[in-house]
């Protein structure tokens, strides 16, 4: 081979990863770009061990269905997988139905939108994020209603993140994250004026437990809406197929083990709730929230090229080609049963805090 072609084969190959990384390699909300793959607030090195621990976890199952070992193993999981989330996922670490005409951001925004919409919140007002990844829902949520938003993640990298996005959206005099367990949350009685949570209470071990919690800190009268991961009226535990996709889903997404849609507003009123809507946002006329998925296999592929490029030049740490992995993995699980229809991520229920035994005993 001459110098020419030579010259000519690693200028392609430089260019054509350039354009997998830099062109290709940012997330939607350009958050994060594939050569800042990092194993959040974990050392490039420990990245695998962590990785060898998260699974280690379901070696031992009744660990993770206590509210003392739940905080580590929730931590691990997002310190693993929250920058491979930002890259090829966006800021908002959740679903949304599809819309037609709608980009998947659009369609995101709405979801997000109609959270706070369903509480009422008001500018001024003093809302709770329960559970907010790296801020996503709380800044669209901020924008939209100019309420102050306080969001608590038990993940000191997203709390980074978060106050990183925040800032540079402007928003950072409406949104404010915080490190903190939303089983025992660092926040007074009766201090705020609603409350929301967008698929971030399925990592509690008992639901009983975090909604007491929210129950607590949220005023008299104050509204709360969660969109909850559960099982559907169409899961049987007898089918082996659908006990392999549940399974799937709860090794893949770092969960205790998911709910049926039946326990969500019971659990509810036992902690004081008086229940003033339940829903599934995910049956029809929604269209499929799993078409993201679907979608996202071509980009998969191309991710998991350069997540293995980049981890073989020690650009990425060692381990996270196995995080990608197992992250494919749990998408194809979700697929299967949002396809089959018995599981949703979207169980929306509203509630509110009543201001008298005789508001709850109504709810």
């Amino acid at each position: 081979m001459d110098s020419l072609s030579l010259f000519c084969t690693g200028a392609l190959l430089a260019g054509g990863l350039y354009w997998f990384v830099c062109v290709l390699g940012p997330a939607e909300q350009k958050g994060k770009r594939a050569t800042d793959l990092s194993g959040g607030s974990i050392s490039a090195e420990k990245v695998q061990d962590n990785y060898k621990q998260y699974w280690s976890f379901f070696r031992r199952p009744k660990e993770i269905e206590t509210a003392d070992k739940v905080p580590d193993f929730v931590d691990t999981f997002y310190n693993l997988v929250t920058d491979i989330y930002e890259w090829g996922w966006g800021q908002s670490f959740h679903f949304s139905p599809s819309i037609p005409g709608k980009s998947h951001r659009e369609a995101t925004r709405l979801h997000e939108e109609m959270a706070v919409d369903l509480i009422e919140a008001k500018p001024g007002n003093k809302i709770l994020d329960v559970g907010c990844g790296v801020g996503g829902p709380m800044r669209a949520i901020a924008a939209h209603s100019r309420a102050n938003v306080v969001g608590i993640t038990i993940n000191e990298y997203q709390v980074n993140r978060a106050r990183m996005h925040n800032k540079k959206a402007g928003l950072d005099s409406l949104c404010e994250g915080v490190c903190g367990n939303f089983l025992k949350m660092p926040f007074v009685d009766n201090s705020f004026d609603g409350a929301y949570s967008i698929e971030a209470t399925c990592h509690a071990p008992k639901l009983e437990e975090v909604y007491a919690e929210i129950f607590r800190v949220l005023k008299p009268g104050a509204l709360y809406v969660s969109y909850e991961w559960v099982t559907t009226d169409k899961y049987s535990g007898d089918d082996p197929e659908h006990v392999e996709v549940i399974q799937g889903i709860e090794r893949g997404d770092a969960l205790p083990g998911l709910r049926s849609y039946a326990e969500i507003a019971e659990t509810a009123r036992k902690v004081g709730f008086a229940v003033v809507k339940e829903r599934d946002l995910a049956k029809p006329p929604a269209l499929p929230w799993w078409s993201r998925l679907k979608m996202g296999r071509i980009a998969y592929w191309r991710n998991h090229i350069v997540v293995t490029v980049l981890a073989a030049l020690g650009i990425a740490p060692k381990g996270t080609v196995d995080v990608h992995e197992m992250l494919f993995k749990t998408a194809d699980y979700l697929t299967r049963g949002g396809d089959s229809g018995i599981f949703s991520p979207m169980h929306m229920i509203l509630c509110r805090k009543p201001h008298d035994k005789d508001e709850q005993n109504s709810g």
